[in-house]
C-alpha cells in the first residue's frame, strides 16, 4: 500500500475523530478549512492553482468556502471515496507521488494542531516512503537554506541535502524531518553544527 493510499484513510479517520471545528498547524483553518483545501485541489482541479499562486488565491478561496454548508461526513466521504474520473490524481502514479507528502503532512496538521500531541510510532514502510521523499524533494524544499544541509535519522543512516557553506544536520525520525521540511515548527528535530551556522539556518524559510 502506498504513502498516498495509506494516508488518506488515515486522514480521513482523523477528521472523523476531530470534528470540523478543531485548529491545526495551517494557520487560520479549523479542520473544516482543510478538509475543503484537500477536495478542491482534488476535485476542482481548475479553481486549485489559487493554492500557489497569490493572484488566483481568491478563486481557489471562493471554492473553498462552497463546502460551508456541506455536512462534515458528507465532506469526508467525498475524500475517503478517493479523486473523481476528471482529476490528474485519478492517475496512481500521479496520485502516488504527489498526494503521500500531501496527506502525510495535512494529517500531522491536525493530529498536531493543538498542544498535547505525540508523534506517531515509527512504521518502517511508511519510514522508508518518507526518508526517499526527503531524497526527491529535499533540494527543493530546503532550497532557501543558505549552509550546507544534512540530514541524518536515529540510526545513522544519512543524506546530504545541499552543500555550501558550513554545514548544518538535522537529526529526527523521518516523519519529523519531512514535517520540518514542510515549514512545521510542530516537531521533534535536532539541529546540529557551529552556532553561526545554526543561526543561518534558522532565519531561512522551509517549504514549498
Amino acid at each position: 500500500m502506498s504513502l498516498a493510499v495509506s494516508e488518506r484513510a488515515a486522514i480521513c479517520d482523523e477528521f472523523e475523530r476531530s470534528g470540523p471545528d478543531r485548529p491545526t498547524l495551517c494557520t487560520g483553518w479549523t479542520t473544516r478549512d482543510l478538509l475543503a483545501h484537500l477536495l478542491v485541489r482534488e476535485r476542482q482541479p481548475w479553481a486549485a492553482p489559487g493554492i500557489v499562486v497569490p493572484v488566483l488565491a481568491p478563486v481557489t478561496e471562493r471554492a473553498m468556502h462552497g463546502y460551508a454548508d456541506t455536512p462534515w461526513q458528507e465532506m469526508i466521504g467525498e475524500l475517503r471515496g478517493g479523486p473523481p474520473p476528471w482529476s490528474p490524481y485519478r492517475v496512481g502514479k500521479v496520485d502516488e507521488f504527489a498526494n503521500g507528502a500531501e496527506f502525510f503532512v495535512h494529517h500531522e496538521d491536525v493530529r498536531r494542531g493543538e498542544p498535547g500531541w505525540k508523534p506517531r510510532d515509527p512504521d518502517p514502510e511508511r519510514d522508508a516512503e518518507l526518508w526517499a521523499l526527503l531524497g526527491r524533494m529535499g533540494r527543493v524544499l530546503f532550497r532557501r537554506v543558505p549552509v550546507g544541509l544534512a540530514l541524518r535519522r536515529p540510526d545513522g543512516a544519512q543524506q546530504v541535502v545541499r552543500t555550501g557553506p558550513g554545514l548544518v544536520t538535522l537529526v529526527g525520525e523521518p516523519s519529523e524531518l519531512v514535517l520540518h521540511a514542510f515549514g512545521r515548527d510542530a516537531t521533534q528535530v535536532e539541529i546540529e553544527g557551529a552556532p553561526a551556522d545554526v543561526e543561518a539556518y534558522r532565519g531561512a524559510d522551509r517549504g514549498l
